[in-house]
């Protein structure tokens, strides 16, 4: 047991690296195109123990790690995370709380805690404390420059994988949407639920036409049908959406306040969460509570394989998007990676912190 204030659990080291990942195929959303992804991976030392986090951002987050948090954090006690957290905030206020900085600030977040778990020899929800054994996922991915073809194969896939919520994206070319979402509910049949997500690239009546459309497909979540930050259009489009259908919006927030007014405005029937965008498992937890307290549902965006002990911490949640990108990802280049079981991912108990080890051999192809 490592004593608080102890030498043994005093930060000693903090270090981030960069890593461009190509796609598999050429990938676009309703408002930008993408043929690569990068991951930026942190580590803290203490005590003979290594703490993992990452955030999928660019490599200015890793400079910020390198430039500015770890001199902040150099000395202080692993054990005391909400301190480091808010160290984290303080040393970074010139630069701005968003975008890199915010992601960098997530990683390292999640390695802290990852690191107090290992120090303590405890897998992570068991040191914060699990509410539920498994979390209920979304298969996601569907993007826009995927011919029909190759659309169904990847949704028919994880239906056949057991998995019973799919998500494809819509919005870049919105006269086409109708028929590609008809393709979609053909391919996965009637029994699985049909999500969609237009990255903001709708006008707000226009979004509402299209809602009623995805409707006759059986269609029951509508993710970012306009721009996150228009809540009074999003709240506008929750209120006249058809009845089955929810509305979702909240992954690019980076602070309480950006989940409180997205709240109070009423703007959301589930509110989303980035834990590797919004302060790690710190301002991830933040948001539920948020969520729990306007008793709306919650989910968590992307980052499978960190997102599942989270998740699973989390009084309330009703989802965790099992992403394309990062499922493909996460098994390239980590272990411990959860497994799908019955539409559902489980931390593994018997490993401590997050249970997940950076396979740094296999990612050097890609450090940039």
């Amino acid at each position: 047991m490592v004593r608080t204030g102890s030498r043994a659990a005093s930060i000693e080291k903090l270090e981030a690296r960069a890593y461009q990942i190509p796609t598999d195929f050429p990938e676009a959303d309703g408002t930008i195109r993408w043929d690569s992804t990068t991951l930026v991976v942190v580590h803290a030392e203490a005590g003979g123990k290594r703490g993992l986090g990452y955030t999928y951002a660019s490599r200015a987050s890793a400079q910020v790690v390198t430039e500015k948090l770890a001199e902040a954090l150099k000395g202080r006690d692993a054990l005391d995370v909400p301190a480091a957290f808010e160290a984290m905030l303080r040393s970074v206020r010139n630069l701005g709380r968003g975008g890199p900085t915010m992601m960098a600030i997530s990683a390292v977040d999640f390695a802290l805690w990852d690191l107090k778990a290992k120090l303590l020899d405890l897998p992570l929800v068991k040191l914060v404390g699990q509410a539920r054994a498994r979390v209920p996922i979304y298969a996601s991915g569907g993007f826009t420059s995927y011919p029909i073809e190759r659309l169904q194969a990847q949704l028919r896939g994880w239906v056949h994988q057991g998995i019973p919520r799919v998500k494809m994206k819509v919005g870049t070319d919105p006269e086409a949407d109708p028929e590609r979402v008809m393709a979609a509910r053909e391919a996965i049949g009637p029994a699985t639920e049909l999500y969609v997500d237009a990255n903001g690239a709708y006008r707000g009546k226009q979004a509402l036409e299209l809602a009623h459309r995805f409707a006759d497909e059986d269609v029951t979540w509508l993710e970012e049908p306009v721009s996150s930050d228009d809540l009074p259009g999003l709240h506008l489009i929750r209120e006249r959406a058809p009845s089955g259908m929810q509305v979702a919006a909240g992954e690019y927030g980076d602070t309480p306040f950006y989940f409180l007014r997205m709240l109070q405005a009423g703007a959301v029937d589930v509110l989303q969460a980035d834990g590797t965008r919004c302060g790690g498992l710190t301002g991830f937890l933040h948001a539920a509570a948020l969520a729990h307290a306007f008793n709306v549902p919650f989910s968590a965006h992307c980052a499978p394989a960190l997102h599942t002990a989270a998740g699973a911490c989390a009084e309330r949640i009703q989802s965790l998007e099992y992403f394309h990108d990062h499922v493909r990802i996460e098994h390239l280049l980590f272990d411990g990676v959860p497994k799908v079981r019955e539409g559902a991912l489980e931390p593994d108990l018997s490993r401590p912190g997050l249970g997940l080890d950076f396979k740094e051999a296999d990612a050097e192809q890609f450090r940039i």
